[in-house]
């Protein structure tokens, strides 16, 4: 297969699930140029795989991948309804989610927890971590197809429930997650996507609840998606200690997150091990160098952090 004349093509390739890697053989290749003249053949390219890896395009600063991404997709979205910690490093630019360095963050979709989300994912790597700190991937198509269908119809039939309660010093409060400090606009964006809210009730000064999708199908391929965070903001998922705590403390119904069936059942705990299993069965890994961009299309890929040592910093743009 060729991709471009002055390409190179390999592919990291695990299961039925690949990635398209993509390094110039011309080394005064004007990346900004290439970029824009073959816009349409790398978005065909990345519905087709899922996503593209661009190595040793001569890009190591912040400034020049903010640059290229600006090429491909100039209307960036700001990071708002947040599930995890960032900083913004300029423009629409964040880190990547700052989570402590020993700890796995499992393979998601951006933004499935809601009913907004970026389309594509971009993924910097700026410095690269001694040891780990991969950032795998999965297809998205493929979870779809290798989860039981029996388990994926009862997701399909009811949704995924989602509830947040945000209290000082636990997780994100809701000012950072909503980028505000007026309740009035917390209370206007949760109208405007379906997300029912309550203030002060109990131990959480604020209390969200929303119904959102399983399964989607991609509107530009209609393949069927897995899309949805269960397994992720499920209480199973925190590490024993940490989970006991929380529970000994403020109890199953003022968790800082949890989920459920959309009618509000509590999901088996079997069900959500075997959709991790499948998520971890089909994962690609490849090391990080310094430079590398990720371009995914973030309803067709899922994504996730190893545990690393060192300095480890990617930069994210969504769009």
């Amino acid at each position: 297969m060729v991709f471009l004349p002055d390409s190179k093509l390999s592919f990291f390739e695990k299961d039925l699930s690949k990635i398209l890697v993509c390094e110039p053989k011309n080394k005064d290749l004007d990346v900004f140029t290439w970029a824009l003249e073959h816009k349409k053949l790398i978005e065909d390219e990345i519905l087709k795989y899922g996503g593209i890896l661009l190595r040793n395009f001569g890009l190591y600063s912040l400034s020049e991948f903010n640059r290229f991404v600006q090429v491909l997709a100039p209307n960036l979205l700001e990071y708002i309804y947040r599930s995890t910690p960032r900083t913004r490093l300029g423009g629409k630019i964040y880190t990547a989610t700052e989570y402590p360095a020993d700890r796995t963050i499992p393979l998601h979709n951006e933004n499935a927890y809601s009913r907004s989300w970026p389309n594509k994912i971009f993924f910097f790597s700026v410095l690269v971590a001694s040891e780990g700190g991969e950032t795998p991937i999965v297809d998205s198509r493929n979870i779809y197809q290798k989860i039981d269908s029996e388990i994926r119809k009862k997701f399909e039939e009811k949704g995924v429930l989602y509830v947040r309660n945000y209290r000082s010093g636990m997780d994100l409060s809701w000012q950072e997650v909503f980028q505000t400090d007026k309740k009035d606009e917390v209370e206007k964006y949760c109208e405007n996507n379906s997300i029912k809210w309550e203030w002060n009730r109990g131990l959480s000064e604020l209390t969200t609840l929303q119904i959102c999708q399983a399964t989607l199908s991609h509107p530009q391929t209609n393949e069927k998606v897995w899309f949805n965070q269960a397994h992720l903001f499920h209480v199973s998922n925190l590490e024993e200690d940490a989970r006991r705590s929380l529970l000994e403390e403020y109890g199953e119904e003022y968790l800082p997150r949890n989920a459920f069936y959309g009618d509000g059942t509590p999901f088996e705990i079997d069900v959500l091990n075997h959709i991790r299993e499948i998520y971890e069965q089909g994962k690609i890994i490849f090391q990080w160098q310094k430079g590398d961009i990720m371009l995914l299309d973030n309803m067709l890929m899922a994504h996730g952090r190893e545990p690393y040592k060192g300095e480890r910093k990617v930069a994210v743009a969504m769009a």
